[in-house]
């Protein structure tokens, strides 16, 4: 492929991820229901926002999508990503909990009326596993490893993507749909490419 074809071509997909993970965050900053809401939920609304988009560079980071960012770059600033993924899901629990104790037990005694609290306190103890699982990653075989970080991350797209779209809240309709299906979309994409990796052994740089 021609240099400036190349070129183009990256242009594009940074565009493109770019306008993923921006609209989502205008749309919301633009809803009509911030102006009913205290500081601490708002932040605390646009941490899980934030967390969304860290959910769709995840996958691309570590399938080596991004352009420039493939192998052992791309792998590095995966972990990174998910450090601040765990950071933003503690200020999103954090802020709530600080608007309404209440709910928050409730959600994470799975006593919640809403089924939403369900899936998100699902997709944050998956989180925090799949952070236990990275610290202790050079203790694992990959063939423990690889299943077991792919099925944790399964399992917060799942939780993640049903807690937001069964949320009526500050994220607007179609932007969110959008991003929650090019969430589900990556994370699939990779999760089928960690099968051929198993099947023909360790990736290089692993």
């Amino acid at each position: 492929m021609p240099t400036a074809t190349r070129r183009a071509r990256a242009v594009l997909i940074w565009a493109a991820l770019a306008a993923a993970l921006l609209v989502p965050l205008a749309a919301a900053a633009a809803s009509p229901l911030l102006q009913w809401r205290q500081p601490v939920y708002i932040a605390a609304g646009f941490a899980g926002i934030i967390a969304m988009a860290l959910l769709l560079l995840q996958p691309l980071l570590a399938g080596g999508y991004l352009p420039g960012l493939a192998g052992p770059r791309g792998r590095r600033i995966h972990r990174w990503t998910g450090g601040l993924l765990v950071a933003v899901v503690i200020v999103h629990v954090a802020g709530l909990w600080i608007t309404s104790p209440p709910d928050v037990i409730d959600a994470l005694l799975f006593r919640s009326p809403t089924p939403f609290s369900v899936w998100g306190v699902i997709a944050m103890w998956a989180v925090f596993a799949a952070a236990v699982l990275a610290i202790f990653r050079r203790r694992l075989r990959p063939r423990v490893w690889r299943p077991a970080h792919t099925a944790l991350a399964v399992a917060i797209v799942t939780g993640s993507v049903v807690h937001a779209l069964l949320i009526e809240g500050t994220m607007e309709t179609l932007s969110k749909a959008g991003l929650c299906a090019l969430v589900v979309a990556a994370t699939v994409k990779v999760a089928a490419d960690l099968k051929v990796w198993a099947a023909r052994g360790p990736r290089r740089g692993t």
